[in-house]
């Protein structure tokens, strides 16, 4: 009897394209999620960057998605770029974007067309869990980053934990949830990351846990609706266990 091949069960980027205004507008999505995220996320790296340089800086998001985070650094008068395989995504950034400054790019996040050392800050939320090979990623950004420049990450820890909690209870409570947005097996225990980014001689500064307020949260309510509260609040923690965030240096 011939052997049975295991199919590999792939990461689901597709569900991007078909997001739409669902990236600013919807609730019962996990990009209300995303959002909820950045409100808390992008304030923090635009206050690391001014804290750093103290003057507008080249700046090149890697999956920027709809655009949250490049619209706050545009905000602030750096120079962006947002990079994305999704092109209704990017549509819905340039749309969005109140600066009309952010130049926005189709591309692959590890193999960017744009010359190398050309950024003093490169970001990487939200991504490094979904492709293959978080390595290539990081390797593409420190071959973009000048010397001293700021490599800045958000992804999750693969522990039985972030299975519960980001994979099963985003399933649970939020309602269009799509197919295999989230695998187990691409979290990255920051050990790995840690040692990724040492290859590429890339220093980390700051790594530090990054989990929603759960106990804010009106838990029975959402399992009822499937709906993301519009006070939905995330924070920093002295956990890795779950998400985590931090910045490395070239």
């Amino acid at each position: 009897m011939a052997r049975k091949t295991r199919t590999k069960v792939l990461i689901n980027n597709a569900f991007y394209d078909d997001l739409g205004e669902m990236w600013n507008e919807a609730e019962n999505h996990p990009v209300s999620l995303l959002r909820a995220e950045n409100r808390f996320r992008s304030p923090w790296i635009v206050e690391t960057i001014q804290q750093r340089y103290n003057r507008p800086i080249d700046v090149v998001d890697l999956g920027c998605g709809g655009g949250f985070l490049t619209h706050a650094l545009a905000e602030e008068r750096h120079r962006v770029v947002g990079i994305d395989l999704s092109e209704s995504s990017l549509t819905v950034a340039r749309n969005n974007d109140p600066t009309k400054q952010v130049h926005y790019q189709k591309g692959d996040a590890c193999n960017v067309d744009l010359p190398e050392r050309s950024f003093d800050v490169v970001c990487a939320t939200d991504i490094l869990e979904h492709v293959e090979r978080p390595e290539l990623l990081i390797s593409e950004a420190a071959r973009l980053l000048r010397k001293g420049g700021l490599f800045f990450f958000h992804t999750f820890n693969r522990t039985p934990l972030s299975y519960l909690l980001i994979i099963k209870g985003v399933e649970w409570f939020v309602q269009n949830t799509p197919p295999r947005m989230h695998l187990y097996n691409l979290f990255i225990k920051p050990k790995e990351l840690r040692e990724i980014c040492q290859s590429e001689g890339l220093v980390i500064e700051e790594m530090k846990g990054f989990s929603p307020k759960i106990m804010q949260l009106p838990l029975l309510k959402m399992l009822l609706t499937r709906k993301v509260p519009e006070n939905f609040r995330f924070h920093f923690t002295s956990s890795l266990k779950t998400g985590y965030i931090g910045f490395a240096s070239k």
